[in-house]
């Protein structure tokens, strides 16, 4: 999965768009400093999104921002 596009859409909000979900929009909401997803325009044309696509998504965002460090070690990051 690779982020294709992304764009901030209003206040602490961005919607990007991946690879594997094409014409699904997803929404980031902005919290201490990184980026969850918040929502999604999902399109008929995707398969649906399950919460592993999400938790890839978020990572690829945080990364593309600069926040990667932050979001891997935030209170509720559980490693494997």
């Amino acid at each position: 999965m690779e982020l294709i596009k992304w764009s901030y859409s209003r206040r602490n909000h961005i919607k990007a768009s991946f690879s594997s979900h094409p014409d699904t929009k997803i929404i980031f909401r902005r919290i201490r400093g990184f980026y969850f997803a918040y929502g999604m325009e999902w399109s008929d044309l995707d398969p649906s999104v399950k919460k592993e696509d999400l938790e890839q998504m978020e990572l690829l965002l945080n990364r593309e921002l600069g926040s990667e460090e932050e979001y891997l070690t935030r209170k509720s990051f559980k490693q494997e």
